[in-house]
């Protein structure tokens, strides 16, 4: 068995997500506890209680993701033993995931990763004023008709395929009347069904280049050390090691697009069977029996999944 680490993105948040964790394991407390210091609010209690809406809002979805993601990461290595280097093969993760798999990997710090998205998802969030710009999903369509949609729904504005998700699963990002038009050209297209979103911004598109430029900043000032497995990259689809060219694609990766289906093709072609879904939610499980059937996907959210993967290594 080869395995892959691969870590969500944002949708995947709930409320209460974490608790069981932090409940039945010191170890994702104290990470828990880390994450609130770093920030220096209580992160730890929206996860919990919510709301809901406050915590949906992008600086604080990003760094309660990545928190979630990586207490499960140190139960895993504290109580369970394991090493990643000796466990996966590579790491990755959907946009804000990345983050998680490169502090996974031993790149940078919880810390460090939790006060770089809430940045970051404060910088995404101010990029673009409110009903300026939103996200639609087309369902049913191939990323060859998907481009044909957002160049005609266009017209002078941006809209542009900002993920690459699954066969038949692409997300476009952009101005929202564009958005609009292009529901109404995918219908005509053929697609199955089509569907705004409920983003607060335009994400990976290059309406988000006001926050690749405080990204920018915030990044150069940040230690990256070479992670102890290589990261298959968004914006690159395949290993990363170097961090200088991790630092400059983190950047990057916030006006691109996210290469997920391309990215996880990539594993499987370099031996990797079985990816292993770190953290909220199932997407990425999902996501993969639609890329390639023959890939066994593996969630682990809570203290039942952590036990059971454990028996396997």
């Amino acid at each position: 068995m080869t395995r892959a680490f691969v870590f969500p993105g944002q949708g995947s948040q709930a409320v209460g997500m974490g608790q069981e964790l932090a409940s039945a394991f010191p170890v994702a407390k104290q990470l828990f506890e880390e994450v609130d210091e770093a920030l220096g609010e209580p992160l730890t209690k929206l996860m919990f209680e919510g709301p809901e809406e406050e915590l949906t809002l992008t600086a604080n979805a990003q760094p309660a993701l990545m928190a979630v993601s990586l207490a499960i990461m140190r139960i895993l290595e504290a109580d369970g033993g394991l090493a990643i280097g000796d466990t996966a093969k590579f790491v990755a993760g959907h946009s804000l995931g990345e983050y998680s798999a490169l502090t996974a990997a031993k790149a940078f710090g919880v810390a460090d990763a939790a006060r770089i998205l809430k940045i970051r998802g404060t910088a995404m969030q101010e990029a673009v004023p409110v009903g300026e710009g939103t996200m639609a999903a087309l369902m049913g369509v191939e990323m060859d008709v998907a481009e044909e949609i957002a160049a005609a729904a266009a017209q002078g504005e941006i809209c542009t395929a900002a993920n690459d998700n699954a066969p038949g699963q692409i997300v476009l990002s952009g101005a929202t009347a564009a958005i609009e038009r292009a529901l109404e050209i995918a219908a005509e297209k053929g697609a199955k069904r089509s569907i705004l979103l409920p983003v607060s911004a335009p994400f990976h598109c290059a309406m988000m280049a006001p926050a690749a430029d405080v990204m920018a900043d915030e990044l150069a000032a940040l230690l990256i050390d070479e992670p102890i497995i290589p990261v298959v990259a968004n914006v690159t689809a395949d290993a990363q090691s170097a961090p200088d060219e991790i630092r400059r694609l983190l950047v990057e990766q916030v006006t691109s697009r996210v290469r997920w289906r391309e990215s996880v093709l990539y594993m499987k072609e370099n031996s990797v069977d079985t990816l292993v879904e770190i953290g909220a939610g199932k997407v990425l499980t999902g996501l993969a029996r639609r890329i390639d059937r023959d890939l066994n996907g593996v969630s682990i959210q809570t203290p039942e999944d952590i036990e059971e993967f454990l028996k396997t290594l």
